[in-house]
C-alpha cells in the first residue's frame, strides 16, 4: 500500500493570485506531490493549500512553500479578518494512508527544526505534535497574533518557540506546525451585517464557551457581502458532525430574528461527514457508503485503480468493512485461482494425458468456487453493515428496544451463517487442491503448495469470524450447531492440509 500523508499549508495571502500561484508552484516542483485543492479567501486574505505525498517528500514540499511564502508575503503590511501569526500561518501534517500519528509527529519537528534553522522563523507545535500542553489548542499559540508574538516573544518565556530565533522574523512572522485529524473547514452566513450576533452565536458552539466539545468557532464580518458570518473547524467530525452544529446556529441564529442564507465548506471535506448529513436530514435508514454509486465504482476499480488495489486499500482503511471476513474470502477467491492455474498448466500436456479429463473437471469446479467465494468478499461486509444497522435502531421505549434487539439477534446470525458458508466453500477448495497436487503439472507444484495454505487460512480466518459473532448470542441451539460445524471443518481442514504438504514436500 502507498504511505501517503497530508499536508494543509495556510498562507497570509488570499488577494493576489499570482502571489499563491508561485508557493504553490514551489511545492509542487517535488515530483510526488499531488496538490488535491487551493481557496483563496479575500475577505480573511488566506489562502488554504491541500497536498498529499510519500511521507519522506512531505517536509521538502512543505519547507519550498514556506521559503517561497517567506520572500513574497510580508507580514507588516498584512492585514484580514483572520487570526494570522506568519506568512505561513499553519501547517498541519494528517496521517492518510499506512501512515501513523507518531511518524506524522516526526515529520512535524523535522519540518520545524528546517524552518527555525534555515529560514529564522520562529516555529511553534500543536496539536499531537505539541510539546507542552499549553500548546496543543492552535488558538492558544496563535493568541495576540502577529503583533503579540511580535512584541512579547523576546521578553516572555512562554513565548520561547520550539525551534527558530526568539526574536520575530518581522516580514514572515512565526508559524505553528501539527499534526491533526481531518478537519472541516465550515462556514454559515447570516442575513445580518452585526458582528456582535455572529459573535454570540459563534460563542454558542465553540468549546472553549462551553459549546461542542470539537468546534473551533469565531464571528466574522464580511464586508463585500454586507453579512456577518460564524467561521469554524469541526475538529473531529465524527463525534460533532456538521448537521448538529449547522441546526444549532440556525436555532441560535433565531433566536435574533435572523436567519442562515447559505454554508460554506472550506478546502476538502471527509466523504463520511457528507454522508453523515444526507442521513440526518433525509433520515435515512439502514444507509452506507456502499451506496453510493461513485463509491461502488471506486471500490470496484472502475476507471481508476484495480479493484484489487483498491480491496487492499479499503482493508487497510479505518472502516470496518472489509475486514478479517472478507480477507478470509478473498484466501479462498485466491486458492481456488492457483488450483485452475495449475489445471490450466497441464491440460494438453502429452505426459498427462490420462488426468486430463479430471483436470478439467477440477478447473470447473474450482472456477465455480472462485465466483461464489468472490461474492462471499462482498456479503461478509453487508452482513456486518446490516447488524451495524440493527445497532443503531431507536431504543426511546419498551417497543423499540424489543424490535432492535431481534433485529440485533437476526442479523448476527447471519454475520455468523455467512463466514461459516465462505470456510465450507475454503474446504471444497482445499479437497481439490489435494487432487491438483497428486495429478497436476508437477512443474507447478509450489502453486498447489500454496493454494492449500491460502485455503487453509481461508478456513481459519472464517472460523474465528464465526466465533466472534456466536460468542453473544443467547440462542443455544443456533450456537451449538455452529460449534459443531466449524469443529468438524478445523479436524478435516488440519487432516487435509498436512496431507497436501506431504504430497508437495515429496515432489521437491
Amino acid at each position: 500500500m502507498i504511505r501517503l500523508v497530508e499536508c494543509v499549508p495556510n498562507f497570509s495571502e488570499g488577494r493576489r493570485k499570482e502571489v499563491l500561484d508561485q508557493i504553490v508552484a514551489e511545492i509542487t516542483s517535488v515530483p510526488t506531490v499531488v496538490l488535491l485543492d487551493k481557496e483563496m479567501d479575500a475577505d480573511h486574505n488566506r489562502a488554504v493549500v491541500t497536498f498529499v505525498c510519500p511521507p519522506e517528500d512531505a517536509v521538502e514540499a512543505c519547507f519550498r512553500g514556506y521559503k517561497k511564502a517567506s520572500e513574497v508575503i510580508d507580514m507588516r503590511t498584512h492585514r484580514g479578518e483572520h487570526p494570522r501569526m506568519g506568512a505561513t500561518d499553519v501547517c498541519p501534517f494528517i496521517p492518510i494512508s499506512d501512515y501513523t500519528e507518531a511518524e506524522a509527529v516526526e515529520l512535524a519537528h523535522q519540518l520545524g527544526r528546517r524552518i527555525g534553522d534555515e529560514l529564522q522563523i520562529p516555529v511553534y507545535l500543536y496539536e499531537s505534535a505539541a510539546t507542552r500542553p499549553e500548546r496543543v489548542n492552535l488558538a492558544d499559540v496563535r493568541k495576540g497574533e502577529y503583533e503579540g508574538i511580535r512584541d512579547e516573544i523576546e521578553i516572555s518565556p512562554e513565548r520561547k518557540p520550539d525551534f527558530g530565533p526568539s526574536k520575530m522574523n518581522l516580514q514572515a512572522g512565526a508559524t505553528a506546525i501539527g499534526v491533526r485529524f481531518p478537519l472541516v473547514a465550515f462556514n454559515v452566513y447570516l442575513d445580518t451585517d452585526k458582528i456582535s450576533v455572529a459573535r454570540k452565536i459563534a460563542n454558542a458552539v465553540r468549546f472553549a464557551k462551553g459549546g461542542y466539545r470539537y468546534v473551533k468557532a469565531m464571528g466574522f464580518n464580511i464586508k463585500e457581502r454586507n453579512q456577518v458570518q460564524v467561521s469554524m473547524n469541526l475538529v473531529r467530525y465524527p463525534d460533532t458532525p456538521i448537521f448538529r452544529v449547522f441546526e444549532s446556529i440556525k436555532s441560535e441564529a433565531a433566536r435574533y430574528g435572523i436567519n442562515v442564507t447559505s454554508s460554506e465548506i472550506i478546502g476538502l471535506v471527509p466523504q463520511q461527514a457528507l454522508l453523515d448529513v444526507s442521513e440526518f436530514y433525509l433520515r435515512l435508514e439502514n444507509f452506507s457508503a456502499n451506496q453510493v454509486l461513485e463509491e461502488k465504482m471506486r471500490r470496484a476499480g472502475v476507471g481508476g485503480q484495480t479493484a484489487t488495489a483498491n480491496f487492499y486499500d479499503e482493508v487497510a482503511s479505518k472502516t470496518p468493512t472489509p475486514g478479517g471476513g472478507s480477507v478470509a474470502a478473498s484466501a479462498g477467491t485466491l486458492a481456488a485461482a492457483l488450483d485452475s492455474m495449475v489445471c490450466r498448466l497441464t491440460i494438453g500436456k502429452k505426459k498427462y494425458a490420462e488426468v486430463e479429463k479430471d483436470l478439467i473437471d477440477i478447473r470447473d469446479r474450482s472456477e465455480a468456487l472462485r465466483a461464489e467465494l468472490t461474492e462471499m468478499i462482498k456479503k461478509d461486509g453487508e452482513a456486518f453493515d446490516k447488524v451495524m444497522a440493527a445497532r443503531k435502531l431507536p431504543k426511546d421505549n419498551e417497543g423499540e428496544i424489543k424490535k432492535r434487539d431481534l433485529e440485533i439477534i437476526a442479523a448476527t446470525k447471519i454475520a455468523a451463517q455467512v463466514p461459516l458458508g465462505t470456510a465450507k466453500l475454503a474446504m471444497q477448495v482445499l479437497r481439490l487442491t489435494k487432487d491438483v497436487a497428486e495429478k497436476g503439472n508437477v512443474n507447478s507444484i509450489s502453486d498447489a503448495g500454496v493454494a492449500a495454505l491460502m485455503a487453509k487460512a481461508a478456513i481459519e480466518g472464517a472460523i474465528y469470524n464465526v466465533k466472534i459473532n456466536i460468542g453473544g448470542l443467547n440462542e443455544k441451539d443456533f450456537v451449538e450447531n455452529l460449534r459443531r460445524e466449524i469443529g468438524a471443518l478445523q479436524r478435516e481442514s488440519s487432516l487435509l492440509a498436512e496431507q497436501v504438504k506431504n504430497i508437495v514436500e515429496s515432489k521437491f
